[in-house]
């Protein structure tokens, strides 16, 4: 059988990975990521991961399965192509995702390597989602996990054919109610753990406080404009906005408005009715062809921009040096930052950071 890394990071989702591959008879090892110290989120929060406790957590599922377990900091490398890239899109008037960032960097990038130096043969985390090889081409293909709700392929559009010719995702036919059923009949003490939902580091989902106390610095008020460039109130940091927010602008405009646009030059936001977040395309790049090659014309594809959103139908065409998308029905709130993913079905072709949208 083979030797197996498995990415633990205190979740019953990991945990479970492990104990199905011990079960299977695989030369089975434990490591968890230790990314960050305590000071940098600030406060505890049971619905992160990685944290201190649950490298516990992890340690102590690793006891009971009796197999090796390590715990590897990675802290410096997590600040740098994670907190640091959050912090400057943020600043940018960007829309970052950390969390695609954390597995494209640390777990298929860094903890692979680490895999390899250890002699394992593959690498396996608790996804939901499902890597097949196409017997024809020979190529590796990503496809959403069976349970629609738990789909985590969005999340890993950015692997490499190597990446996915060395991971195991045994999570990827099942659902999260059978999980934790094998989770409980093994008595795992994390069976009935909640799942991680916010980012790490930012736990409590304020991410303009966090910037202020990494940056060490105030954001300065501005401008909340409309369309027309009539000044309705005012922001207390351009930072603190998203695209499509609604809730907390603090301006009366006489019906539902939404965050539309920043100026992060001129420290403005633009807000407007829900009809001008609509957009009919977008541009992406450092984009990853996934699960087939660069088409030579233009395909048909299902397009997400973001993590469980439902598909819009649109046209892919490959120009020069970006991808372009155009909706064949508008897409609302569509967001510079975010990554688009494109599937065929449940199969996943690609994916891209959104740079424009029209």
């Amino acid at each position: 059988m083979s030797r197996v890394l498995v990415a633990m990071s205190g979740g019953v989702d990991s945990s479970v990975v492990a104990y199905l591959l011990k079960e299977q008879g695989h030369d089975v090892i434990g490591v968890t990521m230790k990314l960050y110290e305590n000071d940098l989120v600030g406060k505890k929060n049971s619905h992160t991961c990685c944290s201190l406790d649950d490298i516990d957590d992890a340690r102590m599922v690793a006891y009971k399965l009796g197999i090796d377990y390590f715990v590897y900091d990675f802290s410096p490398e997590f600040e740098e192509k994670v907190v640091e890239k959050f912090v400057q899109a943020y600043e940018a008037g960007l829309t970052p995702n950390p969390c695609i960032d954390c597995n494209r960097y640390l777990k298929f990038d860094r903890l692979y390597e680490r895999a390899k130096e250890l002699d394992c043969d593959y690498i396996a985390t608790g996804h939901y989602a499902q890597i097949v090889k196409d017997e024809k081409t020979g190529r590796y293909q990503l496809k959403k996990g069976l349970d629609e709700k738990k789909d985590q392929s969005y999340v890993l559009y950015s692997m490499t054919q190597d990446q996915l010719a060395h991971t195991l995702l045994p999570l990827g036919g099942m659902d999260k109610e059978t999980v934790r059923k094998i989770a409980e009949e093994a008595e795992m003490i994390n069976a009935k753990k909640h799942d991680s939902q916010d980012i790490c580091f930012v736990p409590d989902g304020d991410y303009k406080s966090f910037l202020e106390s990494y940056q060490g610095k105030t954001y300065e008020e501005g401008n909340i404009l409309n369309s027309k460039g009539e000044i309705l109130g005012k922001h207390s940091g351009a930072v603190g906005y998203t695209i499509g927010q609604r809730k907390g602008l603090g301006v009366a405009a006489g019906h539902p408005v939404y965050v539309t646009e920043k100026d992060m030059e001129k420290n403005t936001v633009t807000v407007g009715p829900e009809k001008e977040l609509f957009s009919q395309g977008l541009y992406a790049k450092d984009w990853t062809w996934v699960s087939r090659e660069e088409p030579k014309e233009e395909i048909q594809v299902m397009a997400r921009t973001r993590y469980h959103q439902k598909e819009t139908p649109a046209k892919l065409t490959v120009e020069k040096d970006r991808i372009r998308l155009d909706f064949l029905e508008p897409k609302r709130a569509v967001t510079k930052g975010q990554a688009v993913v494109v599937y065929d079905g449940d199969l996943v072709i690609g994916g891209g950071t959104i740079v424009e949208s029209f």
